[in-house]
């Protein structure tokens, strides 16, 4: 019963336009975690139990604001679904984080490190030069960069599709951005050929295997090239991240690193 309730609850929230993709992965922790103590219905111990075994105060906090949603939308149709008090771990307070602008220099050092992944030979180093270089001289999301399809390589600029707010908007594109992208595709199946690899024909990033990008690898291997690069320390300590590659400078740093993505790529 308490599965069906969250797949109603879930699909509710979709159907008006939310992804609802994280807390749909609570919700069906949570209702798995009450099916193992054979509950039907919410009980404020059960969400609390579950809720306090998360590491953080703030997964702790999104995992029981996120269960009191669902409790009080069920509770108004079955009086048996207990609603948890919001405030059981104390106030959330989310402070927004503060972005890292990159200086041409730091630019250079994470393109450097990102020339030098292994295997040495393989589309992977390019890859990431060319998919780094792109955010940061076109502010991209992340998520909109690894979407992107050759078809979306148009003579005006970038077609980006369905995005943050399920609206499409073209970005221009510098002519030496355009070319950059030209020669990246063109090593890249060039690569592909010489190794022999069944790449994805549809995708603009690829994987060393040819497949899509996902987001945790693209991430891991960020992080990874920028403690190379010296700008972030080790794991579980803060430092810049992927995300503000979006808001360099927007002068003379866009500049060069426009000009590195048109660069001269590897034969």
């Amino acid at each position: 019963m308490l599965n069906e309730a969250v797949n109603r609850h879930i699909e509710l929230y979709r159907s008006i336009g939310f992804k609802y993709t994280v807390q749909a992965i609570m919700l069906h922790s949570f209702a798995n975690f009450a099916q193992g103590r054979s509950e039907e219905f919410i009980q404020v111990d059960s969400v609390l139990e579950w809720a306090a075994s998360a590491p953080s105060v703030r997964t702790r906090h999104d995992r029981l604001l996120t269960i009191r949603r669902l409790a009080c939308a069920l509770n108004a149709e079955d009086e048996r679904h207990q609603v948890p008090p919001a405030d059981f771990f104390g106030r959330a307070l989310r402070r927004r984080r503060t972005c890292h602008i990159f200086t041409q220099n730091e630019i250079d050092r994470l393109l450097s490190a990102a020339s030098r992944l292994t295997p040495r030979g393989s589309i992977r180093p390019i890859t990431y030069q060319a998919l780094l270089s792109l955010i940061a001289c076109t502010g991209l999301r992340v998520s909109e960069v690894l979407k992107l399809q050759l078809s979306d390589l148009t003579e005006d600029g970038l077609l980006i599709r369905a995005t943050k707010f399920q609206k499409s908007r073209l970005v221009p594109l510098h002519e030496s951005a355009r070319r950059g992208l030209q020669q990246y595709v063109a090593v890249r199946n060039r690569i592909a050929v010489r190794n022999r690899i069944a790449i994805n024909t549809l995708t603009v990033f690829v994987s060393q295997r040819g497949a899509g990008l996902s987001y945790p690898t693209v991430n891991s291997t960020f992080l990874h090239l920028a403690r190379s690069a010296g700008l972030r320390g080790g794991p579980g300590l803060g430092g810049c991240r992927i995300q503000d590659l979006r808001h360099i400078s927007r002068s003379s740093t866009v500049r060069e690193t426009v000009r590195q993505l048109g660069g001269t790529w590897p034969r």
